[in-house]
């Protein structure tokens, strides 16, 4: 026992944790009714029960800790704990908590203590593959809980609405974007019940090979942040004679991860939208897929140059028109459908994107 809590100190101290005290039995007590009845409540469709998730937070070890720069709170897994921030504020302790009390519900571990799966990431693995999904998915969790409101921010030259402006705000847009297209109640509850029914589901409509490459981009994305942070440190501390390289060493780093996120948003994209096409094989279904399709715009990262979503977009309604070939008893229905839909539509989003259209074309859509 001696030799473990040795063993922990040494981890602690490796993850820059330094403990300054511990909550009382009143103060956990009180912070996991709350956050057990918040949890609950946001998601109804994973039917958890809020008196067994306060017994099972209120065994947590809470503690006051200083701890890394830009780190609020840490969920330590080998002593089931959490150490807050001696610099955060007591309103703000359950917001911050929640992340991390996601983090102790989802975890799964053998017999002899050692975790094997932390919801979406398999822990089994050295390199822990789908730790950048599941830490997104938490986050998304955590903010739906606390009703975050929706921010229009700028990292490196990609412009987005977010509701997590400060944590970890790219890898949470391409996780959006999964749930947007298979469903966010599938999401969260393999996130807290650390099963496969996201992964398998994601894969059902595209391939196990698009899932998992999305997958080990977003993980790279995480490190190449990481990266990043301590390429600006290294800067904050080198000398003149230096600093131009490092510059050039930031700016490059800055495109290396604009050009990842791009390209995981695309992948994202097209897998599932080329597939769902083929389902789309009536008025009511094209509409649908239109309507999904159209909606995904309020979902990604825009960047200068990039107009690969507008592209896309054209290039399926013109897709959907070409393809589609009614029966009998749909032939009046698709009429309607394509003449009164899909070409002025498409006329439409010509004007959006400033291409030039003749006197027919313009006089066609003021009708």
């Amino acid at each position: 026992m001696e030799r473990k809590t040795m063993s922990i100190k040494k981890d602690l101290k490796r993850e820059g944790i330094e403990v300054i005290n511990k909550f009382d039995t009143l103060s956990v007590n009180t912070l996991a009714k709350k956050i057990a009845d918040i949890i609950s409540s946001t998601f109804p469709s994973l039917k958890l029960n809020s008196n067994e998730l306060f017994i099972k937070l209120s065994r947590l070890n809470m503690y006051y800790a200083k701890l890394p720069s830009g780190i609020s709170a840490k969920y330590f897994y080998k002593n089931k704990s959490i150490y807050f921030s001696d610099s955060l504020e007591k309103q703000k302790l359950s917001d911050v908590a929640i992340h991390e009390c996601i983090h102790y519900l989802q975890e799964k571990c053998e017999k002899n203590g050692n975790i094997v799966r932390l919801g979406l990431c398999d822990y089994t693995l050295g390199n822990l593959p789908g730790t950048g999904i599941n830490e997104a998915a938490v986050q998304l969790m955590a903010v739906k809980c606390t009703n975050n409101n929706y921010e229009n921010v700028k990292y490196f030259d990609i412009e987005l609405e977010t509701n997590t402006p400060t944590y970890y705000p790219l890898e949470c847009a391409l996780v959006s974007q999964m749930a947007y297209e298979i469903g966010e109640d599938v999401l969260y509850s393999s996130t807290i019940n650390s099963d496969n029914k996201f992964k398998e589901r994601f894969i059902s409509i595209t391939s196990a090979k698009t899932y998992y490459k999305i997958q080990e981009n977003i993980d790279l994305l995480v490190e190449e942040q990481s990266y990043l942070e301590m390429l600006y440190s290294n800067f904050q501390n080198t000398d003149e004679r230096l600093a131009q390289k490092e510059t050039k060493e930031i700016s490059k780093q800055k495109d290396k991860i604009r050009n990842l996120f791009l390209e995981t948003q695309k992948i994202i994209l097209t897998s599932y939208f080329d597939s769902a096409i083929n389902l789309a094989y009536s008025p009511k279904l094209i509409e649908n897929y239109r309507n999904k399709l159209y909606l995904y715009k309020n979902l990604i990262g825009h960047a200068d140059g990039d107009n690969f979503y507008n592209e896309y977009y054209i290039d399926k309604m013109m897709e959907l028109e070409k393809r589609y070939t009614p029966n009998v008893t749909e032939v009046r229905e698709l009429a309607v459908v394509k003449n009164g839909f899909f070409a002025k539509l498409i006329r439409k989003v010509k004007v959006l994107l400033g291409f030039n259209l003749d006197y027919a074309e313009m006089k066609d859509i003021e009708k």
